[in-house]
């Protein structure tokens, strides 16, 4: 029996793993190997690790939470959660382990416009966040994939950036290939745009099933309704990171430090829950 396991070994699951090692809660860590941020080489916007690469941010996470003899970390992946009485059942290589909290930091999957050379470059000269990858493109051209929401406030928010925008529409792109300045942008009229990077909103969607099983309300951006604490509306599972949304967010925060916060702010919860149990058999 862990007191909490925790689904996702990215920034949110490594921090909420660490917080609940500090107050010696025993804690399963599973890792399927899959993040969000797979592509992306540098990782930024993150006090003391602007521009560190993202494994190397996972590694070192692990390396300090190895200091905490009640957290194990086992790479797998879960593929179920099912509610057995009062805990929670989450199935492993075929074999079930029991809880009483599971904190689902799995992510989102993020689906392109189908556009030839577009996925190749996702994530280092392809982006969708100007606050994490803007700035490697100060002073250069840059193309904002239109077709999408929010697109002429993402140029906005990069006009102090960039020394050019140039807005196109994703129909109009047929290709995009490499050039001196970053990328050639290919469109159907015959005509060619060369830009240092581009941004794009894609389709994002839950990476992982443990939503639908658990028939967790999600908001209309797709990602699980929680409290600024990670709280579901399902007892004793709790959402943190880029599949969580709570109300006083206008969307899903895809954002390290965010990711962070979050993660440690559900392991608080999940302490102090588990507190309010010791203290009611006290009573």
């Amino acid at each position: 029996m862990y007191d909490a396991i925790i689904i996702g070994g990215g920034p949110a699951g490594l921090q909420a793993a660490l917080t609940l090692g500090r107050m010696h809660r025993r804690t399963l860590l599973l890792d399927s190997g899959e993040y969000r941020n797979g592509t992306v080489p540098h990782a930024h916007n993150l006090l003391t690790n602007d521009g560190r690469d993202p494994a190397e941010l996972r590694r070192l996470g692990r390396a300090e939470i190895a200091a905490y003899e009640t957290v194990r970390i086992q790479d797998a992946a879960a593929t179920e959660i099912t509610r057995v009485d009062a805990n929670l059942v989450v199935t492993v290589a075929g074999t079930p382990v029991r809880t009483r909290a599971v904190i689902l930091a799995t992510g989102l999957t993020d689906d392109l416009p189908p556009i030839p050379g577009l996925a190749d470059r996702w994530g280092d000269r392809v982006a969708n966040c100007p606050f994490c990858h803007g700035h490697e493109f100060a002073g250069q051209r840059v193309a904002v994939l239109n077709g999408t929401a929010h697109a002429a406030m993402l140029a906005a928010m990069l006009e102090p950036v960039a020394s050019e925008i140039v807005v196109l529409d994703p129909v109009r792109v047929r290709e995009v290939g490499d050039s001196p300045a970053g990328l050639r942008l290919h469109l159907d009229d015959g005509t060619t745009e060369d830009v240092a990077g581009a941004f794009v909103a894609p389709v994002s969607g839950q990476r992982a099933p443990f939503a639908d099983q658990l028939g967790l309300e999600r908001q209309e951006s797709g990602a699980v309704r929680v409290d600024p604490f990670g709280r579901t509306g399902v007892d004793g599972v709790y959402a943190v990171g880029d599949m969580a949304q709570p109300d006083h967010f206008m969307g899903p925060m895809a954002s390290l430090a965010n990711a962070i916060a979050a993660g440690q702010l559900a392991a608080v919860a999940v302490v102090q829950a588990d507190a309010q149990v010791r203290v009611a058999s006290h009573s």
